[in-house]
């Protein structure tokens, strides 16, 4: 790589790191080696190192809600929600579960990840409404599914392609009937 990196290129750059080593990980040395740039080319887009995190939650944000939903939003002719569930437990969610983390320890880090969870909630609440679901019905389903998709998270356990689309199944029938 060159010394013209953009902010967006080590911020991608971090959210890797960040999902393979965790938290600790994202300092400017060893991020610029990685990159094979200076470490000016890190504090020419990052004041300093809280920067660069307040930017990575801000961009985790737009990886795994805003671009989820918009995603969403964008299919046509196929369930949203056999869609969502599908992508969230068919994935390992390396990312999700570092963040979740980083969250254990730093504020600013759990205050991101409060107000992803309210997105996604109000997200999947919104998804069932639309679907016939009463309001306080909905509420409950979608705590329900996000539980779901958190325990996903959290679990070292594997399921078989065969498990996986059973439970996906069987989520989807409960969100929906």
């Amino acid at each position: 790589m060159t010394d013209q990196l953009s902010a967006g290129d080590w911020l991608d750059q971090g959210l890797k790191v960040l999902a393979q080593r965790g938290f600790t990980a994202l300092k400017a040395d060893p991020l610029a080696k990685a990159m094979g740039v200076s470490r000016g080319s890190f504090y020419w887009h990052f004041t300093d190192i809280g920067a660069f995190h307040a930017a990575i939650l801000k961009r985790w944000r737009e990886v795994a809600a805003e671009q989820v939903i918009a995603g969403l939003e964008a299919a046509s002719g196929e369930n949203p929600m056999s869609l969502l569930l599908t992508s969230a437990l068919r994935n390992r969610q390396a990312l999700e579960k570092a963040v979740r983390s980083w969250a254990t320890v730093d504020a600013k880090a759990r205050s991101a990840v409060q107000a992803i969870d309210r997105r996604r909630l109000d997200y999947l609440e919104h998804m069932l409404r639309q679907s016939g679901v009463s309001a306080d019905i909905a509420a409950a389903r979608a705590q329900i599914l996000y539980w779901a998709f958190l325990g996903h998270v959290l679990s070292d356990q594997t399921l078989s392609a065969a498990k996986q689309q059973v439970v996906i199944d069987e989520l989807l029938a409960m969100a929906t009937r």
